[in-house]
């Protein structure tokens, strides 16, 4: 029987036993979750295992890849900067990065970067998952070609690209990488253990993502946007075991942290943009958030989603919350952050054993509903 570590305030135990449950019907293998309320954590549990073969424990300090998740410390981290003015959401890229006007690009803003709509979904250049340790290259391959799409008219899931495309601003702008500024305003100011550029001192304590299945190459007749996006290149989960992986900074991607550090982090955005004491933005930039950016069928999702800042929205395609200030973002496997500004809560489950899904699933689903039951009650 699985044994549940860590600490459930009183009236929240319906989220251990919701975590509990997808370990007894078999469907996780290590992870953990954790949830802040009015600034209080109310929920910070684990179990499990690390390893495929279940021969090592999950403890409280594991951190594990929890990919696309990623990318709401990028969304947090070009809010920080809008916020102190460094820049505007609504500035053209090529305003800090002349060579990004190149093919009809100049009008392409910052927040189209961010919002999965500027047209640059993946690469045209053809790329190795190798290359994508290199950022200078996939940078500047963006920079150089065409969009796929009319800018702004439409979403298409910059799975790997907005990494790269969002990386490559934040250098332009302050002249650090993304992950040494996330690391110096976000994370070491809340002491949050969540990396982007994990270095080696933390390798002992990576639990290892488990692939749903071997990856599928599309068909190489598929042109979709989709077919190009995730075949070029095409990802395995494994590649997240490389030390090549854990070192470069790819900020779409390769974040590594637990349950615990996630939701701290987030919590800035939930809170109205301060968390421990320490204020990282102003209340009028958290709710930029829900500037709606893209509405309709994703591209490459190949599903309905309201885009807001970055963050997807609470809609009738995405019930994340009971509450209508609620945005959200998950990671290639099932991890998955929320955010919720109306009940001043977020959520956050990380796990090393993948589904096939792209932006969370229901094992983050169920403690998900049980959080929600415990504040209704």
């Amino acid at each position: 029987m699985l044994e549940v570590h860590g600490t459930v305030k009183e009236g929240f135990e319906g989220v251990r036993e919701a975590f509990a449950k997808n370990f007894t019907k078999g469907f996780e293998v290590g992870a953990s979750v954790s949830v802040i309320h009015h600034g209080e954590v109310v929920v910070d549990i684990w179990g499990g295992h690390t390893d495929p073969e279940r021969t090592v424990s999950w403890q409280r300090d594991n951190i594990v890849n929890v990919w696309s998740t990623t990318k709401t410390m990028m969304f947090l981290t070009m809010l920080m900067l809008h916020d102190s003015g460094e820049l505007s959401v609504h500035d053209p890229v090529s305003k800090c990065w002349p060579e990004f006007a190149a093919n009809g690009k100049g009008s392409i803003e910052i927040r189209h970067l961010m919002s999965h709509t500027s047209g640059l979904a993946g690469w045209t250049e053809t790329m190795s998952p190798q290359d994508l340790f290199d950022h200078a290259k996939c940078a500047e391959a963006l920079a150089a070609q065409a969009p796929w799409w009319e800018p702004g008219t439409q979403s298409g899931y910059h799975a790997m690209s907005q990494g790269y495309l969002l990386g490559e601003v934040v250098r332009r702008v302050t002249g650090q990488t993304l992950g040494q500024f996330f690391r110096q305003n976000i994370a070491e100011p809340l002491s949050a253990d969540f990396h982007i550029g994990t270095g080696s001192e933390h390798d002992h304590r990576v639990a290892l993502c488990i692939p749903a299945q071997d990856a599928v190459a599309p068909n190489p007749d598929n042109t979709s946007v989709a077919a190009r996006c995730y075949g070029n290149p095409l990802m395995d989960a494994r590649a997240s075991w490389k030390t090549e992986w854990r070192r470069c900074e790819s900020p779409a991607a390769n974040g590594h942290g637990n349950a615990r550090s996630v939701a701290l982090v987030q919590s800035i955005l939930s809170h109205g943009g301060s968390m421990h004491g320490k204020t990282f933005l102003s209340p009028q930039t958290c709710e930029k958030v829900f500037e709606i950016q893209a509405s309709g069928k994703d591209l490459v999702l190949g599903t309905p989603i309201v885009l807001g800042l970055g963050y997807g929205l609470k809609s009738r395609h995405s019930v994340v919350s009971p509450n209508e200030r609620a945005c959200f973002w998950g990671g290639w496997g099932g991890s998955l952050v929320v955010n919720d500004l109306d009940a001043s809560m977020t959520y956050a489950y990380v796990m090393n054993k993948m589904s096939d899904t792209t932006t969370g699933d229901s094992r983050a689903g169920r403690a998900l509903l049980a959080t929600f039951q415990a504040i209704a009650n």
